[in-house]
């Protein structure tokens, strides 16, 4: 994809968040039930982030142009293969007072919770949860996935709390008219651009409860939004990168932005636990492959001609590709590692160009030697094994192993784990052999698309 196709994608891409915004915003002033207005408003705080994050990137964009036209090419250096990350059985614990929480003693402390996660300009949030005394973790059924993440990757998790009030009432309906870009969106781009970039600096300057970032990814909604009665605060926050990918259950350090006496206010104990996973591309896919020349160590004279897969950590050497096909077990398998050592060698005057491919095994150093019968390809594989096993030293510990990923399930309705809470809140009125609860989120969403699609 050339650099204006990319321009292009980039500000279809804001259009749509500001489409989606702009009718959160709709949503949310015509709000008549507080779940409702709960998710609007989660969706609205979303689609901010996610047209910051893009603006950002664009910018980047912008800048690296303007120094190529200049005549600053940016670096040539060989860069790393993407992958997947994936995050899930998200928990936070809770930390409640035993003498006020326990015994079930003081008011009873409600609030609506979810978190959103940003890699690059890739944002998803989770479920909405709704959090009282009764429940001593937060529970996030989620599984996360990025795509097209950089080894280097930086994946900021934030935890957002809404105090849940017990008398909601809606604006009246002259003071609901809100939209979070002044009107209507004009018909060209450039418009919605600047509206958006607008809206989404102003919101971004105003503070996240003590501990939040100016102009951070995902900021508070606007001082009339929040009149509304649905008003998200940053509660918590933490980056993880390559290094917390681990196989299992992990414990992570959570940053607190907010104090005791913010009525978003939960007594987190600072730390939350999840399984974070990656799959670099390295890893998933066959890197290479096709007819080559092996010399074995048994006979430094004898080459074997052999078709080579390199996959994984393994350089397979099988005697044909039917082979491969039919399953067979391989002739030679070579081990290919982060520290193994690729150069090319020119001293055989019969094979004029070959591959040396070298390793350490128990102490010894051990040495493997290959080419092929033309001269490009000898130097299409040794590209090849070279960025593989730079691939490999960049991505670490997640090339030890397939982590594996589970694929997301689908949303589901509002935290219908929580018990007695969810049908006090959610269905008051309804009894026992009534219809089943309507997915607000579901609904949400499901409007949002519908007014994106008819704003055309």
């Amino acid at each position: 994809m050339n650099d204006d196709s990319q321009d292009v994608e980039l500000l279809q891409q804001i259009e749509r968040e500001v489409r989606m915004r702009e009718g959160a915003s709709k949503l949310l002033g015509a709000c008549s039930q507080r779940e409702q207005a709960l998710e609007a408003s989660k969706s609205l705080l979303t689609c901010n982030a996610r047209i910051l994050a893009l603006l950002s990137q664009l910018q980047k964009r912008r800048k690296a142009q303007i120094l190529q036209r200049v005549g600053c090419r940016p670096s040539e250096d060989v860069e790393p293969c993407t992958g997947k990350v994936a995050l899930s059985d998200l928990r936070i614990p809770l930390m409640w007072k035993d003498s006020e929480y326990f015994k079930n003693k003081g008011e009873l402390h409600r609030c609506a919770v979810f978190c959103l996660l940003q890699c690059g300009t890739e944002i998803h949030d989770t479920d909405l949860v709704m959090v009282d005394r009764t429940l001593t973790d937060i529970c996030f059924e989620d599984t996360i996935i990025f795509s097209n993440v950089a080894p280097g990757f930086q994946l900021r998790v934030e935890l957002y709390s809404s105090c849940v009030v017990e008398d909601f009432s809606p604006a009246p309906l002259g003071s609901r008219k809100v939209s979070l870009l002044g009107g209507s969106l004009g018909r060209s781009s450039g418009k919605k651009i600047r509206a958006a970039f607008e809206s989404a600096a102003f919101c971004g300057s105003v503070s996240t409860g003590g501990g939040g970032r100016p102009g951070s990814m995902s900021p508070p909604l606007s001082p009339d939004l929040s009149a509304l009665g649905a008003k998200y605060n940053l509660l918590a926050h933490t980056t993880l990168r390559i290094e917390h990918v681990q196989e299992g259950f992990k414990t992570h350090d959570l940053s607190l932005s907010a104090t005791e006496d913010s009525p978003f206010w939960l007594p987190l104990y600072g730390n939350m636990c999840c399984r974070l996973a990656a799959q670099p591309q390295c890893m998933t896919e066959t890197v290479i492959s096709g007819q080559i020349r092996i010399k074995l160590e048994e006979d430094f004279n004898y080459w074997e001609n052999v078709y080579g897969v390199l996959r994984r950590q393994t350089l397979l050497c099988y005697q044909s590709e039917e082979d491969l096909d039919s399953e067979e077990e391989p002739l030679l398998v070579i081990p290919i590692k982060k520290d193994t050592l690729v150069c090319v060698s020119e001293s055989d005057a019969v094979q004029c160009q070959s591959i040396d491919i070298s390793m350490q095994r128990h102490g010894d150093d051990v040495t493997y030697t290959l080419t092929t019968h033309t001269p490009e390809d000898t130097q299409r594989w040794e590209e090849a094994l070279r960025q593989h096993v730079y691939n490999m030293s960049q991505w670490k510990q997640c090339c030890d192993n397939l982590m594996k990923i589970e694929t997301p399930s689908c949303r589901k309705s509002i935290s219908v784990k929580q018990g007695s809470l969810y049908h006090e809140i959610v269905t008051p009125s309804l009894p026992m052999e009534g219809p089943a609860v309507p997915d607000l989120s579901i609904e949400i969403r499901t409007l949002l698309s519908s007014y994106y699609k008819e704003s055309y």
